[in-house]
């Protein structure tokens, strides 16, 4: 007899901080992968980074949901915020408008938690981000799950992982903020 797991919508932003994490979560949850980043630019990089995700995901017999890239409309949002320091307020902005998507989407299609990769960078606000997924699922009626991916050395490991399986590897965020302010 199968087991019945949770249905998990699983929001990525790249295949090196979700692939690892992917494999944890399965043994939990029924999970889809849910990629939704129309911060990323330019739309090359949005591109490639969908496109390994994809690969990886369907070689994993995991479902793939790509969403349309509409840097246009996260501009609109975003304007006015193109000089705040990385986790300050226009990554927040950044978090809720995906995590919004991803709730909104988990819950018109029957899910029971979502969840966002987001949560294993140290780069990111992880305090921010479980407040915002919280908020979200409060607001659809859905499960947030906040766990702590970052412990016992999530990042680390999910790195080792990542070169292990040859992951195409992005050096910033996604949106050509955070990559002029590597500059």
């Amino acid at each position: 007899m199968a087991e019945n797991k949770p249905k998990l919508l699983f929001h990525v932003c790249c295949a090196p901080c979700s692939g690892l994490l992917s494999r944890e979560l399965a043994q939990r949850f029924d999970i889809t992968v849910y990629f939704d980043n129309p911060n990323i630019w330019p739309e090359e990089e949005f591109l490639k980074r969908a496109e390994e995700a994809e690969k990886y995901f369907k070689s994993q017999r995991i479902n793939f949901i790509i969403t349309e890239w509409d840097h246009a409309e996260w501009n609109k949002l975003a304007k006015g915020l193109e000089h705040e320091p990385e986790k300050g307020k226009r990554c927040k902005l950044c978090y809720d408008y995906r995590l919004k998507h991803a709730a909104e989407f988990a819950a018109q299609n029957g899910f029971d938690y979502f969840t966002t990769s987001l949560l294993i960078s140290p780069w990111k606000d992880d305090r921010a981000l479980r407040n915002l997924g919280l908020a979200q699922a409060k607001k659809y009626g859905i499960k947030f799950l906040a766990d702590d991916f970052q412990a016992d050395g999530g990042y680390d490991k999910s790195r080792i992982f990542a070169k292990e399986q040859g992951f195409y590897r992005q050096k910033y965020c996604g949106c050509e903020y955070s990559q002029s302010s590597r500059k």
